[in-house]
């Protein structure tokens, strides 16, 4: 059982994560051949505070 762990700043909408699970999920399908049923995808969404990008947090970079 394929399983993706996709971590994501916060802010996405609802429809933008659907569309990553669907295009993660039949990605995995079409490269392992692994059932669509048995593919799992996770999004973790992390606070701007807690993203760090060259020393400084995406949330004071305005991101």
């Amino acid at each position: 059982m394929p399983f993706a762990q996709i971590y994501m700043i916060e802010g996405r909408t609802e429809a933008q994560k659907r569309a990553v699970i669907e295009k993660v999920t039949q990605a995995l399908h079409e490269a392992v051949g692994a059932p669509v049923e048995n593919i799992r995808v996770w999004i973790h969404e992390m606070p701007k505070a807690n993203w760090g990008i060259a020393g400084v947090s995406a949330k004071d970079l305005g991101r």
